[in-house]
């Protein structure tokens, strides 16, 4: 496997610190609000990685943080000043800034059950972690990293010398990009702060320096390295956190340790939607709960983020969405379809050969730093061989097995729940009209009940025979009658080119 790691500028062999173990960081939500779709990228990657990793046999230790205080509203530079961004969404409801923290924790905890999001390792809260913090900024201080300015605490970047190595914001850069104002606490004006003294914060904690609450940057580093140890095998996150968030804290962990902080960075692109960069002023912003509220299912929200290789800017619009909706169809239709012929018995060696021909290209295309739009094209070409056979008559029951294990195989990186996925059955050659309807319905309903699902689908395929020779005499009121009579059965009837199929619903 080789992953670009945005330290280096370069792909390269991914080999974690312990043999079959990983350790991986996700940066997760600040719950002043609702995620929106452009953070769910960097989710919705983060948890095919792990997925991937799993995959191919590593433990992965991952952690996702939620930040519930400390979050600025100036992003774009390290500074840490500004208001935070829960104490100002409290203020603008007239709430309790741990209501505005509780309320949005767990609407990202539904949209992320909603997106098929494995659940971490851990999920710590900043706010939960405030002593760590604070041993972490002692140890800072210590070492000559940070010092103390009525109550706040800074980190001095001419300190640490490597400072830009992530982002390329080196000092002098940064020298050179002087700002006018600058906090008359701070020795230079890209210094940022660690711990923050705001008597007019709500959420304040007590600290050897008195009052206050942490900056940013450090929650990062101090819940990373307490669940995952000194050094990291990847950490994630969109490249917006690459400067300055990720940048810090490289600066502070590393300033600490001693050690390399991470060993492999990776960073989702971002998403654009219409072309843009989202924004509610535009009018483009959307969270999943706007998408589905639209009609669109939260599966196609996710295939639609992973089909694009996570480096690309990806531009998201309502008719993209579309799309991924029907190729979702489209998988959901084929993996029904091999579920319903499967059965026991030794698949073909032509067919056997044709899937570990696709797993080796799929394999190969995600080993290649997560190329999962390659992926899914290996993908797509096995359907296409898999469904030539269906229509020739030429897949038996065990090469659908076989088929029908191997997308639930794939799926187990991609998520999709296809495992979910209804069977479809077609009539078959033995399929027969029968004589007595009202009997058949009686003997249908029984075969339900007992969970007979082999004798269940012979009928319903008799029924639909009989249904087929309505149509056939235009006999349209017997056909939608037959049709209605099994829809309160849950038996769904549609009619497709190829003739009618059926799914059965629990």
């Amino acid at each position: 496997m080789r992953f670009y790691n945005t330290m280096t500028k370069k792909k390269e062999v991914f080999k974690p610190l312990e043999k079959g173990v990983v350790r991986m960081y996700n940066c997760g939500p600040t719950v002043y609000d609702y995620a929106h779709i452009g953070n769910f990228r960097a989710y919705i990657f983060a948890d095919v990685l792990r997925r991937y990793l799993e995959y191919k046999g590593y433990k992965v230790m991952q952690v996702m943080n939620i930040t519930d205080v400390g979050h600025m509203t100036i992003d774009d530079v390290a500074e840490g000043q500004g208001e935070d961004k829960i104490e100002k969404k409290a203020r603008e409801e007239k709430k309790d800034p741990w209501e505005i923290a509780e309320f949005y924790i767990k609407a990202f905890l539904e949209d992320s059950e909603k997106l098929n999001l494995l659940e971490p390792m851990k999920r710590p809260r900043a706010t939960e972690h405030i002593e760590d913090m604070i041993k972490l900024i002692e140890k800072l201080i210590e070492k000559g990293y940070a010092y103390v300015v009525n109550g706040s605490v800074y980190y001095d970047v001419t300190k640490f010398k490597d400072y830009g190595k992530l982002s390329g914001n080196t000092i002098d850069k940064l020298e050179a990009g002087k700002r006018v104002e600058v906090n008359p606490e701070k020795r230079h004006w890209f210094d940022f702060a660690l711990w923050i003294r705001n008597p007019k914060h709500i959420m304040q904690w007590d600290s050897p320096w008195g009052k206050g609450y942490p900056g940013w940057h450090i929650e990062c580093s101090a819940m990373s390295m307490k669940y995952l140890g000194e050094t990291l095998d990847i950490h994630t996150g969109g490249e917006d956190n690459i400067f300055p968030h990720h940048e810090c804290e490289i600066a502070q962990s590393e300033g600490a340790t001693g050690k390399t902080f991470v060993r492999y960075w990776m960073h989702t692109r971002h998403l654009m939607v219409n072309g843009r960069k989202m924004s509610k002023s535009l009018g483009n912003y959307y969270t999943l709960r706007d998408i589905i509220k639209l009609g669109y299912s939260p599966r196609a929200f996710r295939y639609l983020i992973f089909s694009a290789n996570y480096r690309t800017k990806l531009n998201f619009t309502l008719d993209a969405l579309k799309s991924a909706e029907e190729t979702l169809k489209k998988i959901d239709d084929f993996v029904g379809k091999v579920k319903a012929l499967s059965d026991r018995g030794n698949a073909r060696k032509d067919v056997i050969n044709l899937v570990e021909k696709t797993r080796n290209k799929f394999e190969s295309a995600m080993d290649d730093d997560l190329n999962t739009s390659e992926a899914m094209a290996a993908v797509f070409d096995f359907m296409a061989e898999i469904n030539k056979m269906i229509n020739q008559n030429q897949l038996t029951g065990a090469d659908a097995r076989v088929v029908y294990e191997f997308m639930l195989s794939l799926d187990k990186v991609f998520g999709l729940s296809l495992d979910d996925v209804p069977a479809w059955y077609m009539l078959s050659k033995d399929s027969e009209p029968v004589e007595n309807l009202e009997e058949a319905f009686k003997n249908l309903e029984e075969a339900l009940k007992q969970k007979d699902m082999k004798k269940a689908n012979i009928l319903i395929g008799n029924i639909i025979k009989t249904r087929e020779e309505y149509r056939k005499k235009k006999e349209w009121n017997k056909a939608d009658s037959i049709r209605s009579s099994l829809k309160k059965l849950n038996v769904v009837v549609e009619d497709t080119p190829e003739g009618p199929r059926w799914k059965v619903g629990i």
